[in-house]
């Protein structure tokens, strides 16, 4: 089973309506003992992160995300789920997020003719052998809404970056050991996402 994290983010449904096509048995849930027992657990999101970081406190589920990592249970964070799981936002300065990876988000800088937020498909750059991404074509598209991105500290952890304008290089997927992150959205990236969800879903602990 499947632990999708409710804190009151959007797109909770549509990843579980992903995992559910895909044959997973998935439950949404702030529940601390389902999380718990779940084979494997997801944070997806859409939203601020400073909100996002004070509904997850408030629900004690900041503490139960530190303990489910801690228990070396496979762990999903999605578009503001992987911004979550690092250390800071320019979103919210001051606000400190889990911590769990090393890293900041940062807000995409501005330049002529450049929309943000970032709405759209892009295609990835895949390095350093990504279990999310085996089974894929080289540069695959996905989908991606979001005003900041991430700048990981160690660069060994990113599995795929994107590029999006001329000044940056974004990190759009990060894994270490049984913690794993995209920042675009698997579940609204037709079959390519399905088959990411799928890789997931089949991951040996």
């Amino acid at each position: 089973m499947i632990g999708i994290i409710d804190y009151d983010a959007g797109n909770l449904k549509s990843v579980e309506k992903a995992l559910l096509f895909l044959g997973e048995e998935a439950v949404v849930t702030r529940d601390r003992n389902e999380l718990f027992k779940a084979d494997k657990v997801i944070l997806p999101g859409v939203g601020n992160f400073g909100d996002a970081m004070g509904k997850l406190k408030s629900y004690g589920l900041d503490e139960v995300i530190r303990d489910v990592v801690e228990k070396g249970t496979p762990f999903l964070g999605i578009c503001l789920g992987l911004q979550l799981l690092f250390e800071e936002s320019e979103e919210a300065p001051g606000v400190p997020g889990l911590g769990i990876l090393k890293g900041k988000i940062l807000r995409i800088p501005e330049e002529p003719g450049l929309k943000i937020p970032h709405i759209g498909w892009n295609s990835l750059m895949l390095q350093n052998e990504g279990r999310l991404f085996q089974g894929l074509e080289e540069e695959p598209y996905v989908y991606f809404v979001h005003s900041y991105y991430l700048k990981a500290e160690d660069e060994q952890i990113v599995k795929a970056v994107t590029e999006y304008g001329t000044r940056i290089q974004i990190h759009a997927s990060v894994e270490r050991d049984h913690v794993f992150a995209c920042q675009f959205h698997p579940e609204k990236s037709s079959g390519t996402g399905l088959k990411i969800l799928k890789n997931f879903a089949e991951l040996e602990d």
